[in-house]
């Protein structure tokens, strides 16, 4: 019979590729060992009062050591941060991550519940991560991947072939012919010359036309950079008929900088032009992509809704037959994640010479200050390239609400003067080895690369209600989540400094 241990919580470990899984979770049915024993439980599952363990994770490592502590009692993510930066302060002071697996959970239910009837398809360029690859599969998501590499990282997890797109529009021959020989038959394209490629190299492709989306009044000047006319589709329409290449979609993306959702109006007349062409010309079209653009906010989620599902049931409506699906990226993982970076060196630039600042201090006589952090725009801050700004970052020690605050910009360790991460924002005054925490860095920080030497460590953790939840939802150690390998973890008893957060 099977009984949880009164309020018994265990926080546990997952080492997957370089990557620590911490959950914090109640466990059914474990009994307490002597300190030297193991007991094997759920597939790769041990609990251990020692202070070792050897796990196989099958597809990932042979063998992993790593420590095993027991948690009496719940944790919270702000503990989880404060610990490894105290390790880390001990030790080497390397940048790393920590990010809440249960973050991704909740996104997928508010997904299901606002967004139901279209899959998401999730990009893995955005965040390669293996525990995040590994949930999201177990959670039904399909994969958009755009080179080799994340062909067979997607595949080594079991992905079928039919759940995988090969994305990009300008494909190498060989990456062609790799995805035929892998069976990934789903293809971008979005022009002729990409067309004849894919004849070529994967003649029983299924396609998928990806439709340009005209710039919108903000003036995304990407808009129009990738996807076809619909004077174009036809074009292609035509050549594909010529290759005896089979086109089964349409695919339209609206920029997440783009504040109007009429624009998905718009995307969706003109993909309904594109099914009404390739109907003409013979071609049996069932599948719908709406692109990606989706920041992770409740309220833009619900705007992009509202906008798109009278379109949806005036153009493909559920009796037409076509499947609907979709590209979050950022949505899943972004506020899923924080990074932790140390201070490594400091400059006084200048003196502030505003009249008045913002919050009404007068600053005519404050330094400038120039902090440099052990990670930046040539590492996980990659990113700043495709944003405008990057959010001041909270401080991680004790501020006193009375310290005043600077004028200060942050750069990554490079020395170079593109390698700047915070152009301009107030903090107090820093001391070198002192930490700061950025939230929101889940997105096109952990890309797919062929190696991950220089990456930070990555720590995720999930509260007991999320791991209780994705076990509703059928997700287990024993068959969708073989690779996690998980052990106790248990915060250190001394004290650990609290964060608190600065103005930007």
């Amino acid at each position: 019979m099977c009984k949880r241990l009164n309020q018994h919580t265990l926080s546990v470990v997952s080492l997957i590729a370089g990557e620590y899984i911490l959950l914090a979770c109640h466990i059914c049915c474990i009994p307490r060992t002597p300190r030297a024993q193991s007991v094997p439980h759920s597939g790769n599952l041990f609990y251990d009062c020692g202070r070792r363990v050897q796990v196989k994770m099958k597809g990932i490592v042979d063998e992993l050591h790593y420590t095993v502590d027991l948690l009496e009692g719940g944790t919270a993510l702000s503990d989880v941060i404060d610990n490894h930066i105290y390790e880390q302060t001990l030790t080497q002071k390397n940048a790393f991550f920590v990010a809440d697996l249960g973050v991704i959970l909740s996104q997928h239910v508010r997904w299901r519940t606002r967004m139901g009837e279209i899959r998401p398809f999730y990009p893995v360029r955005c965040n390669s991560s293996s525990a995040v690859i590994e949930l999201l599969a177990a959670l039904g998501c399909g994969f958009i991947c755009a080179n080799k590499y994340e062909l067979e990282l997607i595949k080594g997890f079991g992905v079928s072939s039919a759940d995988i797109i090969l994305g990009g529009m300008c494909k190498q021959l060989s990456l062609i012919k790799y995805a035929a020989k892998s069976n990934v038959d789903h293809l971008l394209c979005d022009n002729e010359t990409e067309l004849r490629k894919i004849a070529r190299c994967h003649p029983k492709a299924r396609v998928l036309l990806q439709v340009a989306v005209a710039p919108s009044a903000e003036g995304d000047g990407l808009a129009m950079t990738f996807g076809s006319t619909l004077k174009d589709c036809r074009h292609l329409l035509e050549c594909a008929k010529e290759l005896e290449l089979q086109v089964v979609g349409a695919k339209f993306h609206v920029s997440s900088g783009c504040q109007d959702p009429e624009m998905y109006v718009h995307a969706v007349s003109d993909a309904r032009c594109v099914f009404d062409m390739g109907k003409e010309l013979g071609f049996h079209m069932t599948m719908l992509d709406i692109g990606g653009g989706f920041s992770g906010s409740d309220t833009q989620l619900e705007k992009v809704h509202a906008a798109l599902r009278p379109m949806l049931d005036i153009y493909f409506p559920p009796s037409c037959g076509v499947s609907l699906l979709a590209e979050p990226g950022s949505y899943y993982v972004s506020s899923a994640f924080m990074l932790a970076v140390n201070v490594i060196a400091k400059k006084v630039v200048a003196r502030d010479r505003q009249q008045q600042r913002h919050d009404g201090v007068c600053a005519s006589d404050e330094p400038e200050f120039l902090y440099y952090m052990n990670d930046g725009v040539y590492g996980s801050f990659a990113y700043k390239l495709l944003e405008e700004s990057i959010p001041a970052p909270t401080v991680h020690k004790v501020v006193s609400p009375e310290e005043p605050l600077f004028s200060s910009s942050l750069w990554g360790p490079s020395m170079d003067g593109l390698d700047q991460v915070v152009e301009s924002c107030l903090l107090p005054e820093l001391s070198v080895g002192d930490w700061l925490l950025f939230a929101n860095t889940g997105a096109n920080s952990l890309g797919a690369t062929a190696s991950d030497e220089h990456k930070p460590p990555v720590f995720y953790m999930v509260s007991a209600s999320d791991w209780y939840e994705m076990q509703d939802l059928g997700i287990s150690l024993d068959t969708s989540m073989k690779n996690f390998s998980l052990v106790p973890y248990s915060l250190p008893s001394g004290p650990l400094t609290t964060t608190v957060s600065t103005p930007a």
